[in-house]
């Protein structure tokens, strides 16, 4: 970090760190209500994710916003990680003399990346951690993430993902319209192959959708260099 400080100076602005996938849990509730206020709805989340996570949840950071759900009713999407985590990857940033605006998960930074018309399963590897989304316009539908063996054959990767397919075609009734595909393992030939014929829907490199097109040849170069949460970041950020 210090040798990218050096290329990058950071002039005191706060920093975004994203973080892996292992590091943030993702949630999506549903509610009859939630309050506004942050300091109202924060124990009516904590209290819903007690028996969702497998640690002490009053000791976690929480973040969360709102979305429609199919029948028109509220949804929230959560995102917890432990407190003592997040300093951690906060501390070696101040250690530097910078300061921590944004911690966000790699796989919630890449999703600016997506199209954002229909329905959209993007599938991330990140070492051993494979990431499952569905996304549907701007709706965050599905999030399942994992760990996996690094070596995972094509129809083990199947069988670990369609779950996660399977719950979005229950309950949304429809089947997804693409896929994107990205980190090592799942760009695989094999595999996009595989789940191509599953899914009867195009299977392409994330650095190929719509909204990636969009960006420089550079930023699709960082894209195929497993750099796609980054990028997606950028974007949000812009």
């Amino acid at each position: 970090l210090r040798r990218v400080f050096a290329r990058v100076p950071h002039h005191g602005a706060p920093v975004a760190v994203l973080v892996p996938d292992a590091v943030v849990r993702v949630f999506i509730l549903p509610f009859e209500s939630l309050p506004r206020r942050a300091e109202e709805a924060l124990p009516l989340l904590r209290w819903r994710l007690k028996k969702s996570v497998p640690f002490d949840v009053e000791e976690t950071v929480v973040s969360w916003m709102r979305q429609q759900g199919r029948d028109g009713k509220l949804e929230v999407m959560a995102a917890i990680a432990r407190q003592r985590i997040v300093r951690e990857y906060e501390q070696t940033v101040e250690s530097l003399g910078a300061s921590t605006g944004v911690v966000l998960g790699a796989t919630l930074a890449s999703l600016a990346l997506l199209e954002d018309r229909g329905s959209t399963l993007l599938i991330r590897m990140s070492g051993r951690t494979l990431t499952t989304v569905i996304v549907r316009g701007s709706n965050l539908c599905v999030y399942r993430s994992s760990e996996v063996s690094s070596s995972l054959a094509a129809h083990a990767m199947l069988d670990e993902i369609f779950p996660a397919i399977a719950y979005y075609q229950d309950t949304w009734g429809e089947s997804v319209d693409r896929a994107r595909v990205a980190g090592s393992g799942v760009r695989d030939e094999a595999f996009r192959i595989a789940l191509a014929d599953e899914l009867r829907v195009p299977v392409e490199a994330l650095a190929g959708s719509l909204t990636a097109g969009r960006v420089g040849s550079g930023a699709r170069e960082l894209i195929e260099q497993d750099l796609d949460a980054l990028v997606g970041w950028t974007m949000n950020d812009a």
